[in-house]
């Protein structure tokens, strides 16, 4: 199976992506603060100490410079400031509660009065996340500052 390997014991376990790991595992994010226990004050410098060298690096089109790493993709301001991280997430943990992404939209519907839908991504304030509900469980954490750019885009 792809993504998976069977152990000596039969059981399947899931095999190691880049950055060492495991294949599409829950995002756990404080909104506004951290993803994954990466602080949102992160540099580019800090990312590339930690993670070694992205396998690409872009320009987006909205001037954001791209540091994708395959699993997850971090976006930053030409300041370095950290703008967004973009990663597989089949589950969600915000705070405390467990959410999979099946779930998600229904989830942020229902919980965050502040919700709104922006370019097919649904954006949640409440908890800095982004993502678009019919696609595949690509979930973007967002900085706080992030929010207003979101709202004003038509």
């Amino acid at each position: 199976m792809a993504g998976q390997r069977q152990a000596s014991d039969g059981r399947l376990s899931a095999t190691r992506t880049t950055m060492n790991r495991p294949a599409y595992r829950a995002m756990r994010l404080v909104p506004y603060l951290s993803v994954d226990g990466l602080p949102f004050a992160l540099s580019p410098e800090q990312l590339h100490v930690r993670f070694g060298p992205p396998r690409r690096q872009a320009r987006t089109s909205v001037g954001l410079n791209e540091h994708d790493y395959g699993d997850r993709v971090f976006r930053f301001q030409d300041s370095g400031r950290l703008e967004e991280v973009t990663q597989r997430a089949p589950v969600a943990v915000l705070r405390e509660t467990v959410v999979p992404f099946a779930a998600l939209a229904a989830f942020v519907r229902s919980h965050d009065g502040e919700a709104f839908e922006r370019a097919g991504f649904l954006v949640s304030p409440r908890y800095g996340l982004a993502f678009v509900p019919a696609s595949p469980d690509w979930v973007t954490a967002l900085a706080a500052h992030c929010i207003l750019t979101w709202r004003a885009l038509k």
